[in-house]
């Protein structure tokens, strides 16, 4: 029988126009708005679930051991068949659902997803019937009252031109090998058992945002912890002597022009580096955001991120790629 660990907890999550700092919520799920421009017109994607006889977005409860970003991007997959790049948090949908005479409460945590390929179909069990529609549309056919949270939200980040994002990712790498106990090179210290299996669950994570510019500090302990995500979706890795801790304390400032450099391409990017560097990293990504302050959700206390730690920024890519929204993923830790 394969070990077992819980979920981590639930992201910390904030844009201009909400935060999500945490849950109470007896059961956890996840769902995206899928959105598309079709001749100019905004479009989201709705599904029809014979079993419940009802429209909604595609959603579900979370398997064993996933994060709700996985389980959000697997949903559409399942539901509709669609690979998709999590873009914008939406608001998150609270209710009470009934099982074996229990009442429990519900949140389903939703993302904007902009499809990266595919036509949407049915799978002819979960859906039997899938539509792009106009907002309009959705409104009149959506049968969950709370589900049009997260459609006006779509709809309002589309006419301010927010809705187009990629992420930005700095990765603080996986657990290593105590320094205390190791005596070769710093730079050659790997990662510790634990670390390895936090590398695994990163790939996972990562795969919801699917970042192709990956920019790494050349240390072992860095290049272990994304190199199952290199291996299984053939990334081309950048190690950049700047991101390394002894670079970093030498000259700071060409640390924060390296991650500047990265944000101004506005691509999907990742950015795995140390804990000293990291106060350069995120100060950099705090002058990008807009407002000023969703940056509170940002950690501002060393150690900043515990390693396997991962902060998503999302650049409006119609806005000259600033920063309009933070979230915050602990690692998994066993």
């Amino acid at each position: 029988m394969s070990e077992t660990h819980p979920a981590p907890p639930v992201p910390r999550r904030r844009t201009q126009s909400f935060a999500d700092l945490g849950t109470t919520a007896e059961v956890l799920a996840a769902g995206a708005v899928c959105w598309r421009l079709h001749k100019g017109q905004l479009q989201v994607l709705v599904i029809h679930r014979p079993r419940y006889d009802d429209w909604s977005f595609p959603k579900g409860k979370l398997d064993e051991d996933e994060t709700l970003p996985e389980c959000a991007v697997r949903e559409v997959a399942e539901e509709v068949r669609l690979k998709v790049r999590l873009g914008m948090p939406l608001p998150i949908t609270r209710y009470e659902v009934t099982r074996e005479g229990r009442t429990q409460s519900k949140e389903v945590w939703y993302w904007a997803a902009e499809p990266l390929s595919g036509k949407p179909k049915p799978d002819g069990e979960e859906t039997d019937d899938v539509r792009w529609v106009t907002p309009a549309e959705a409104r009149q056919l959506l049968s969950n009252p709370g589900d049009l949270a997260p459609l006006d939200e779509v709809e309002r980040l589309h006419e301010e031109r927010r809705l187009r994002t990629v992420p930005f990712i700095v990765l603080r790498h996986a657990k290593a090998k105590p320094r205390s106990s190791w005596s070769k090179p710093e730079s050659e210290r790997p990662l510790a058992a634990t670390g390895k299996r936090q590398a695994k669950s990163i790939e996972r994570l990562l795969t919801a945002w699917r970042p192709r510019q990956l920019h790494c500090s050349p240390w072992k302990r860095c290049a272990e912890t994304i190199a199952p995500y290199v291996k299984k979706h053939r990334h081309r890795i950048k190690y950049r002597k700047s991101l390394n801790e002894k670079r970093a304390r030498q000259d700071p400032g060409k640390t924060a022009r390296r991650v500047r450099k990265a944000l101004e391409w506005v691509a999907p990017s990742l950015v795995c580096t140390h804990r000293p560097v990291l106060p350069i990293v995120l100060n950099t990504l705090a002058q990008w955001a807009v407002p000023s302050e969703i940056t509170d959700t940002l950690p501002e206390e060393d150690p900043f991120l515990a390693p396997g730690a991962v902060v998503v920024a999302h650049q409006a890519a119609d806005r000259s790629g600033e920063i309009i929204a933070f979230e915050v993923y602990e690692p998994f830790d066993d």
